[in-house]
């Protein structure tokens, strides 16, 4: 077990002008305290001078004028083409010392441990561990289950068995028409037979009930045939298909047995000393069963380090270090809250006992603020929406430009949502007051006719003078509200953008949405694929300001009633 002088780091220059926060951070909204910024400073310059030590990668310079990227030659190399979150905590120890403790969420050089660092909640890297073996286990199990997928007996005892049945068919039915031809054939027969004097007839009768007798028994007998041979094939294939599926129950067992293990092997403390483990944690959430790598984020390996040591929690800042992921929007050194679906129930039961700086997500930022009305006749209202106000009710917040529309006319038949621009985007917003009005004006945006504009202001300077951003995106199931690009399961999203102007303070655009996706502006200027650079105050995608420079300038559609081309425009306050 580390001890604490291993992990506890003291401050290479003094902090004493920094005021201490009163109160712990918020993890899920924040902007880092200056005295976790200068903990979070001294990691990043050790992991600057660190070498291979670790392989976690710095991001490219991404030139989007001319299209050509250029890889930076640093120390820290890149492992797999992906960096990693790393997490600061300062603390002070039972004498009052103010110090800072690091991690990093989840393994690097598939490894827990590196020297300085946190240890794991729990290792199940460890060699005298369960982990190991039974994943061995379940390794050999799996490779049993790949050496019976791949037998090639299957698919050619799958072609026997078609075959057979083929030519089953066929035969059976070829006697079957030839059998009915010949009870036609005894029916005439029948009929003149009643004709023919008794003991004639009598006599035909008996020939025509052998006959049939006869192909009824040839009928049977060759299905009996083709049924033997073919449930002969098909035992032969059940025998080996059994095998694969007794092998896949068995993998998921093992898997399942040892997922719950490692669950129940998670546990955390919080301030009041209380421990639980994941499964606890978990069960009263709306998916009882915690995601694949609960616990191993930077920010519960960090408190559980404190609680264990008896160090006391200050402040906390996470941030990421490398080359973003492929589908998520990670930028070298910049900030980030703790992820929802992992963090958000262990860290709801780890920060019990702490005094927590409010969740600034519950607070009504749109408070009398006015909502400006551009427009209004019988069939549409249209409205510019501040920065920071929600277009509909949110789930803690139910102050919206929507609720204002309803207080405002009570007795119209809406007002009915047409089109959202997120809380933190300002601009215009077309609401129907009438059923009538709600339709046509729902088929002119599914139809996109509709011209929409927005102007968003960039830190990046070489930004090219037009272009356009051709990105699928799906939301990001583990981290709601981020949405992520996915080439693979995303929804097209198309962007087209010119500049409108550039200076040393970045560049401020307008940009065109041919799509309607979440986010879909923020994540195409954020994403590396995209322009590279975050919109300035995005809170999800970059870094915080005093607000998101993006605004909804211009909206033009055709008045529901008479048709007639109607534009409004509002210039971005910023």
């Amino acid at each position: 077990m580390y001890s604490t002088t291993s992990c506890f780091h003291a401050f290479n220059q003094p902090a004493d002008h920094i005021t201490l926060p009163e109160r712990f951070t918020f993890p899920f909204f924040y902007q880092p305290h200056e005295i976790a910024v200068m903990a979070a400073k001294e990691v990043m310059n050790q992991l600057e001078h660190i070498g291979d030590s670790f392989q976690v990668s710095y991001p490219p310079q991404v030139n989007c004028a001319s299209n050509t990227s250029q890889q930076h030659d640093h120390t820290f190399e890149a492992k797999q083409g992906s960096g990693k979150m790393f997490g600061v905590l300062v603390v002070k120890d039972a004498s009052g010392q103010l110090g800072y403790l690091k991690a990093f969420s989840g393994k690097i050089n598939d490894s827990n441990h590196h020297q300085g660092f946190v240890p794991p909640v729990f290792d199940m890297l460890k060699n005298d561990g369960y982990f190991r073996s039974e994943m061995e286990r379940i390794n050999t199990v799996s490779s049993d289950l790949k050496v019976a997928q791949s037998d090639i007996a299957i698919p050619e005892l799958s072609q026997q068995l078609q075959q057979l049945q083929q030519h089953a068919q066929q035969e059976v039915e070829t006697l079957r028409l030839e059998t009915v031809k010949r009870r036609a054939d005894r029916k005439s027969r029948r009929e003149e037979a009643n004709q023919l004097p008794t003991v004639e007839r009598e006599k035909e009768l008996e020939i025509l009930g052998t006959e049939s007798v006869a192909d009824k028994n040839q009928l049977k007998h060759l299905k009996n045939h083709w049924q033997s041979q073919i449930e002969s094939v098909q035992q032969l294939l059940d025998a080996k298909l059994n095998e694969v599926e007794r092998l896949k129950q068995l993998r998921a067992n093992l898997s399942h047995q040892l997922q719950h293990k490692l669950f129940k092997s998670y546990r955390f403390l919080n301030a009041n000393r209380e421990s639980k483990d994941l499964i606890e944690i978990f069960a009263n959430t709306t998916s009882p069963v915690p995601p694949a790598g609960s616990g191993e984020c930077a920010a519960p390996k960090l408190l559980q380090y404190a609680y264990a040591n008896q160090l006391q929690p200050i402040a906390l800042a996470e941030f990421w270090w490398g080359i973003s992921p492929k589908s998520e929007i990670r930028k070298h050194k910049q900030y980030y809250p703790a992820c929802q679906s992992k963090c958000q129930p262990i860290l709801g039961h780890m920060l019990q006992g702490l005094s927590v700086d409010e969740n600034p997500l519950l607070i009504n930022p749109a408070q009398n603020k006015p909502l400006e009305l551009l427009y209004q006749d019988d069939a549409i209202v249209v409205v510019n929406k501040p920065a920071n106000f929600l277009s509909v009710p949110g789930r803690h917040i139910k102050d919206s430009a929507l609720t204002r529309l309803e207080a405002d006319f009570p007795d119209c038949e809406g007002p009915f949502v047409i089109h959202r621009l997120d809380m933190a985007t300002s601009g215009i917003l077309v609401f129907a007051l009438t059923r009538r009005a709600n339709k046509s004006l729902q088929k002119q945006f599914i139809s996109r006719s509709v011209k929409k504009r927005y102007v968003a202001k960039l830190a990046r300077k070489d930004i090219a003078a037009t272009g356009k951003i051709d990105l699928p995106m799906r939301g990001d199931p583990y981290d709601r509200p981020r949405q992520l690009v996915c080439h693979e399961h995303g929804k097209s999203a198309l962007t087209t953008w010119q500049v409108k102007t550039q200076d040393e303070s970045g560049t401020t655009l307008y940009l065109h949405p041919h799509t309607g996706r979440t986010h879909q502006l923020r994540v195409h200027c954020a994403h590396h694929e995209g322009l590279d650079s975050p919109i300035i105050g995005d809170t999800l995608y970059g870094e915080p300001e005093k607000r998101l420079y993006l605004h909804a300038e211009s909206l033009c559609f055709k008045h529901p009633y008479t048709n007639e081309t109607l534009q409004f425009q509002v210039d971005a306050e910023f």
